[in-house]
């Protein structure tokens, strides 16, 4: 790729979603300063630990690859109620990678800094406490406590105590805290059989009325996470006797525990001029469906690619608004799922109470399980209606497909990770706009006008050549005179049927912001 002009662009924050920023960035050849107020790294338990496929995905393109590798790709779900087992499902486990891992944010976070040691592009600076943020026409003005620093732009993940910066902006960060309490402890120990195995408790006599989430992690760990009443302060005591009420008299080590209220909020902008926010900084929701980071991510992936087409002069600054209407949709979608899960697991009115129960029992009686909500897993979301998307009638997007199932591809829609001979094809989108053509297009035609258009990375392949076989049309559902525009990030930005230069021109114009000339 192209490098990028020579300025610096801060990263406020150096944790996961502030380390992905950082190596995104420095993948399109954009110089990055990190900057975090702690002394430096503490780990400190398992803290997020589920990450999905297409973060995974996004970790591979950054150099991080190691977290799939290293991570506990468990397969199967189970849900109890009372003892009983209510229900459970197996992730479909094909692609190239797996559908989730277990892995503690600690180890997340150790990978992630080596790859940044190998980055000569990305300095990080740690007790840099950030007070202010000021912007003009010309960057942004980063303070800390004893220095100013200047950049063109910055992406600020600084978590969800950011509040002094999100008010310098102007930045509202609306929602509500949740009253019960949960406890977290990660443990080692000897459980056959619960190794690839989430177990999830709605109301076991060992916490009745509440909840415990089990999740098995690599090296023979598991994180517990009990819901406790809002004012409870366990004891060593407390904490000992309820492992034990899972685990039975197995040996065991206590790794780590803490305690923490859920809470859900949303930044009301994204982007404030200069300024992207990014990750807990610009939203929090309740863990259960594991949205936290796995929203984080996507965040970082897209300001990164935006970021360095604005810096390279590939697209205007208008640009980086999408990056606003983007993620906070996702980050709007992920509220509304996890609010609603929230509901069912911590109830508030007795009539809500009354509807967790009748669900629960209609289930345990054979009804419909779909009303026992014990979190909807975190998926990417999908920019169907993004204004950078190029809508095709024919193509219109379904809705979400079936827990486990894959979606049908139209515009907006992430393009399947499809195995090629060599690599995966979503490797092959994030070095640029990707231009996937049908046996009956001319290559060489688009590939001439499309030069003249934009001066940003665009590849033009035709889709018999991606796999030597002509068989990857098929996999796709693409048709022989179709073009498929794929973003840096791979995103479909367009699916064209009959295809002419300027229809894929228009798309490539919305795709990147650039008007006529």
């Amino acid at each position: 790729m192209t490098a990028a002009v020579g300025e610096q662009v801060i990263v406020v924050g150096a944790g996961p979603v502030g380390q992905s920023a950082a190596l995104l960035l420095a993948r399109w050849g954009v110089p990055v300063l990190v900057l975090d107020e702690r002394p430096g790294r503490r780990p400190a338990g398992s803290k997020s630990i589920c990450q999905q496929r297409d973060v995974l995905d996004i970790w591979s393109a950054a150099g991080a690859g190691r977290i799939a590798e290293e991570g506990l790709a468990w397969t199967t779900a189970r849900t109890y109620y009372r003892g009983e087992e209510l229900l459970s499902w197996t992730f479909d486990t094909q692609g190239p990678l797996p559908p989730c891992v277990n892995i503690s944010q600690t180890r997340t976070e150790q990978i992630l800094d080596a790859a940044i040691a190998a980055q000569p592009l990305v300095e990080v600076r740690w007790d840099h406490r950030v007070t202010g943020l000021e912007q003009d026409d010309g960057g942004v003005t980063v303070r800390c406590r004893d220095r100013t620093l200047r950049a063109p732009y910055a992406v600020v993940c600084a978590g969800a105590r950011a509040q002094g910066l999100r008010q310098a902006l102007g930045v509202r960060f609306d929602g509500e805290s949740f009253d019960d309490q949960f406890l977290i402890c990660d443990i080692r120990a000897d459980l056959p059989g619960w190794e690839h195995e989430r177990r999830f408790h709605f109301d076991p006599e060992w916490n009745p009325g509440r909840q415990v989430l089990i999740h098995p992690c690599p090296e023979g760990t598991y994180r517990i996470d009990w819901q406790i009443p809002p004012h409870f302060i366990p004891t060593g005591q407390d904490v000992a006797r309820r492992i034990r009420q899972i685990i039975g008299d197995r040996d065991y080590d206590l790794l780590w525990q803490t305690t923490y209220r859920f809470h859900s909020r949303i930044a009301s902008r994204m982007r404030v001029g200069r300024v992207l926010l990014a990750g807990d900084c610009a939203h929090l929701v309740a863990p259960f469906g594991a949205r936290g980071l796995n929203s984080g991510v996507p965040d970082a992936e897209n300001a990164a690619w935006k970021l360095a087409f604005v810096l390279n002069g590939w697209a205007p600054e208008e640009l980086l608004e999408s990056y606003h209407d983007e993620r906070h949709a996702a980050a709007r979608e992920n509220l509304e799922v996890t609010a609603a899960t929230m509901r069912f697991l911590a109830p508030r009115t007795e009539g809500e109470r009354a509807r967790r129960r009748a669900a629960l029992e209609a289930c345990r009686a054979g009804g419909d399980a779909a009303e026992v909500d014990s979190g909807r897993f975190a998926e990417p979301f999908w920019y169907v209606d993004s204004p950078l998307t190029t809508p095709e009638p024919a193509r219109p997007f379904r809705g979400r497909p079936p827990k486990g199932a894959l979606c049908d591809p139209a515009p907006g829609v992430i393009v399947p990770d499809v195995p090629l001979p060599r690599g995966r094809l979503r490797e092959l989108c994030r070095d640029g706009f990707l231009l996937l053509l049908g046996g009956m297009c001319d290559s060489g035609l688009f590939a001439q006008v499309l030069g003249k258009v934009t001066t940003a990375p665009l590849a033009v392949r035709g889709l018999a050549e991606m796999d030597g076989t002509g068989t990857l049309a098929e996999r796709l559902g693409a048709g022989p005179d179709e073009a498929w525009l794929i973003r840096p990030d791979a995103h479909i930005a367009a699916i064209i049927p009959h295809a002419g230069p300027e229809q894929v021109i228009a798309a490539v114009r919305r795709a990147s912001r650039l008007s006529e000339v």
